[in-house]
């Protein structure tokens, strides 16, 4: 396993713990409230985190002063949501502690995890010589293609389904956050 592997590894998961973390302390404020979304609601705030993600890279200013980074740590978050979401069902009311929260969002952490180690062996890093930008554009482009599922039922006829797309946010997400931070640094 080469340096880059293990740094690639370790680096995705400083950026899961940071998600984490925030998720720990926006659980300890507002509980799991997220647990009323239904799902066209939670692709909509899924657009919108990553439409500003590109009218900030076109744009390349911020009146509000939050810059393109959280907004990938959000889409991580929200893509996990959306996997408990799948998992769970939509609620009327929270049902879930936030301890319990916390067990389902570390379980997708890990299956995120361990689909990003398979595909980058697979596609050998390909993703360090990506362009931040493609990560924004394909984030948008899953986030169609999840519409487009939710709009037939489910129905698809050759398509990956809806935790599929969640999954490669979360993972175009995390890349965009470590080469942000690389950056940064």
């Amino acid at each position: 396993m080469s340096d880059t592997t293990i740094s690639t590894e370790q680096q995705f998961k400083d950026v899961m713990n940071e998600c984490r973390s925030l998720f720990r302390k926006k659980l300890h404020d507002y509980g799991a409230s997220w647990r009323i979304l239904r799902p066209s609601s939670l692709t909509d705030q899924l657009f919108i985190k990553a439409k500003r993600i590109r009218s900030l890279e076109i744009k390349k200013e911020s009146y509000v002063g939050e810059g393109i980074r959280p907004e990938f740590i959000a889409l991580i978050n929200y893509g996990i949501i959306g996997l408990i979401q799948l998992e769970k069902g939509f609620v009327d009311e929270v049902d879930i502690t936030p301890e319990e929260a916390l067990a389902l969002y570390d379980k997708h952490a890990q299956e995120a995890l361990e689909l990003m180690l398979k595909k980058n062996h697979d596609y050998d890093e390909a993703w360090r010589a990506m362009r931040i930008s493609s990560y924004t554009d394909f984030i948008l482009t899953k986030i169609q293609r999840v519409k487009e599922i939710e709009d037939i039922h489910g129905q698809t006829l050759a398509s990956e389904g809806v935790d599929a797309n969640y999954m490669d946010i979360i993972n175009y997400a995390v890349f965009g956050a470590i080469k942000l931070k690389e950056v940064k640094d």
